[in-house]
């Protein structure tokens, strides 16, 4: 969303910046996979959220038993012993007591610019991520972590975001015209090795149409905003847009983008609470998902309200100094903003149409969009899970949004709940979410693939997600850019 921020010539700047590129690129320490690990790990007694739609929302005195990255059993407490044939090797038992174990969270909605940003993902509970606007080095960043050469939390991408041009573009976007240059761009994406899109506001009919078929033939998803096709004047609030958001529902999108670029588009940027009503009747009638992201806009008044303090705040350092540096006009300009007669009764809409979402029956995935303006790898998705039970959602459904929702959603099928035979990606709390969700933001420790991480190794990932690189980054932004002509 960094048109939204208003962002410009990026392409220029990091253009700029590409002599620098011989600096350090190596990854950081925290990040190596530990060359040895337990044969076993043992959790007991511990209080269980499993996340399966089967099971209460919470279960006291369990144990859980973690064998080579994958959950081998779960049992009382007590009553769990490790095989005979892994005693000779060492079993790690971890004290759960007075604890709670839940699955690791998902992140459905980043932007991730350097590989150093993962540890803050880590550091705070998140276990998988997906990007929403690819660049070359996301691919092969993946790679290495699912292949165990990186520790970091699983990693989805899209390939770079398409548009056409109109008063949302920014540089790094692809922008199509016609439906050629729309085919042509998804082919080149598919060729690059992307096989998810991203697609933005302004794209025109043709080309959009374009997209939608040539994914189709590529078994490609398409996720992103909904488009809206040429804005012409007095479009949305004289002139209905060109591509009404009632028919895109039925276009197959994996995810629709934020609630507020759903009340633009959806609603024409009316605050009607009746419509959103009627409104998300209709999006649930067509199956969509959606990523709310409230804690764009939130964290916007955020900083206004604070008059740029907020954006001073503890955490900060892991933002990537680069983005920082190209938001330095938007940080200025809501810092001087008054929110109060037009934004935070905005927020509270968002809010509630995000409610009228869930009791609509519609799937909703957490997302920060962490990585652009001032949100922080991994703390961002606790301040949206505050958020969603602000607006209404109960504190076990808000996890749902940041677990087993977004893993069925996004085709990670193996992770998501705590059963046998899963992925071990698991977060231990000191305290329970389910009375206050905040408490999923400093875990006592964090399990990602089986690979434990205390609280020690976890203050030494939040360390090390300050070391982000100017020249780092600017090598890849440029790479990017040039990727895509």
């Amino acid at each position: 969303m960094l048109a939204r921020l208003g962002i410009a010539a990026l392409g220029v700047i990091v253009l700029g910046l590409i002599a620098l590129v011989s600096a350090c690129f190596a990854t950081p320490y925290e990040l190596r996979v530990p060359a040895t690990r337990p044969a076993a790990i043992l959790i007991e007694p511990v209080r269980l959220v499993t996340m399966d739609p089967n099971a209460p929302e919470s279960e006291p005195d369990r144990a859980i038993l973690v064998v080579g990255g994958e959950i081998a059993a779960v049992g009382q407490a007590g009553e769990l012993t490790v095989p005979a044939s892994l005693l000779a090797g060492d079993v790690l038992r971890i004290d759960g007591q007075g604890r709670t174990l839940l699955p690791g969270l998902i992140d459905a909605h980043i932007h991730l610019w350097d590989e150093a940003e993962l540890a803050g993902y880590l550091a705070h509970g998140v276990t998988g991520v997906r990007n929403m606007s690819g660049m070359p080095f996301h691919l092969p960043l993946s790679r290495r972590i699912e292949s165990g050469r990186l520790l970091g939390p699983s990693l989805i991408t899209t390939g770079p975001i398409l548009n056409s041009p109109g008063p949302n573009q920014q540089d790094n976007h692809v922008l199509v015209s016609t439906s050629e240059e729309a085919r042509a761009a998804v082919r080149r994406q598919h060729d690059q090795g992307y096989r998810a899109l991203k697609v933005y506001s302004n794209l025109e009919r043709d080309a959009y149409l374009a997209v939608l078929d040539e994914a189709a033939q590529l078994g490609m998803t398409v996720s992103g905003h909904t488009p809206e096709g040429f804005r012409g004047e007095g479009i949305p609030y004289d002139q209905p847009f060109e591509i009404r958001f009632e028919d895109v529902l039925d276009d197959g999108f994996l995810t629709i983008e934020h609630t507020e670029s759903i009340v633009w588009h959806g609603l024409r940027d009316r605050l009607d609470a009746e419509a959103m009503a009627l409104l998300a009747e209709e999006m649930a009638s067509h199956s969509v998902t959606v990523t709310p992201t409230l804690i764009a806009h939130d964290n916007l008044i955020r900083v206004a309200q604070s008059e740029g303090a907020y954006l001073s705040r503890e955490g900060t350092g892991t933002l990537n100094p680069l983005i920082s540096r190209l938001e330095s006009g938007v940080y200025d300009f809501w810092s001087g903003m008054d929110p109060e007669p037009r934004e935070v009764p905005r927020a509270a809409f968002y809010r509630d149409a995000t409610r009228q979402m869930h009791e609509a029956g519609i799937v909703l995935l957490a997302g920060s969009d962490a990585g652009i303006f001032t949100n922080l790898p991994g703390r961002s998705l606790t301040r949206e899970l505050e958020l969603l039970v602000e607006a209404g959602l109960s504190a076990h459904d808000a996890l749902r949004t940041a677990t087993i929702d977004p893993a069925q959603a996004l085709g990670w099928t193996d992770r998501g709940r705590i059963a046998p035979g899963q992925r071990a990606d698991l977060i231990l709390l000191d305290g329970d979410p389910l009375t206050e969700i905040s408490a999923v933001e400093f875990p006592a420790g964090v399990m990602v693939g089986g690979i434990w991480l205390d609280r020690t190794r976890l203050d030494a990932l939040e360390r090390a997600a300050t070391h982000t690189s100017i020249p780092r980054t600017s090598r890849r932004v440029a790479a990017s850019l040039m990727a895509q002509n």
